[in-house]
């Protein structure tokens, strides 16, 4: 993956306007290009042509995207890989571990979320690594736990929701109760018995948050 062709193409996009805009937006943590996003998934898949049919994912690509000062690279390191989820295997935890831990917000954790939910429907041996991050310190391991699942629907794996889920109510962390909401409100589409079966047991235990993004199809 030539990096360095990506960013030559991208940084002719420069609009400090946008960039003013989507940096105010995400509480001024990241410098940004001014790339929206559909235009960034154009410019990406553009390049991306010619490195679809590679058998490895290139580490060193996506650590470059994310070790770059501009915002727009590391979600452009997010977009590679879920391009690539299919080459990913439980060896690459440890690497996407680091990338949770790097330059955490909400925005890169949850373009990874459902990239590492792929791996671990895959093999199962990754859903033990889950439970060990729903009860870790770090919020963000904690979120990426609770989301993987999003959008697998009849795939689910509900023991495993459950204990994930059991093991963050009682949290006081924002982004924990709202993951938690809405991990039960994308299920509840699917399984709308099983949603308010887990409600009406641990309403005393979840954040009214987690209970209002849970409830909104009911």
């Amino acid at each position: 993956m030539d990096f360095n062709k990506l960013y030559k193409e991208m940084i002719q996009h420069k609009n400090k306007e946008q960039a003013q805009k989507m940096s105010k937006y995400m509480l001024n943590k990241f410098e940004y290009i001014g790339i929206k996003t559909p235009e960034r998934r154009k410019i990406f898949k553009n390049f991306f042509k010619e490195y679809k049919n590679e058998e490895k994912i290139d580490w060193e690509f996506v650590n470059k995207c994310w070790e770059n000062k501009y915002r727009e690279f590391q979600y452009v390191g997010a977009d590679y890989l879920k391009n690539m989820k299919d080459k990913l295997t439980i060896d690459d935890i440890p690497k996407l571990k680091q990338l949770i831990l790097k330059k955490s917000w909400w925005d890169t954790i949850d373009n990874l979320d459902m990239t590492i939910g792929a791996l671990a429907l895959k093999d199962s041996n990754v859903n033990k690594i889950l439970i060990e991050w729903s009860l870790d310190e770090n919020t963000w391991l904690r979120r990426i736990a609770i989301d993987h699942q999003l959008l697998r629907k009849e795939k689910t794996n509900t023991e495993l929701l459950e204990k994930i889920l059991k093991n963050n109510l009682g949290q006081t962390k924002f982004f924990i109760n709202k993951a938690i909401g809405w991990a039960l409100r994308d299920y509840s589409k699917t399984n709308p018995k099983w949603v308010k079966n887990f409600i009406e047991k641990n309403k005393e235990k979840m954040a009214k948050l987690s209970i209002k993004e849970a409830s909104k199809y009911f």
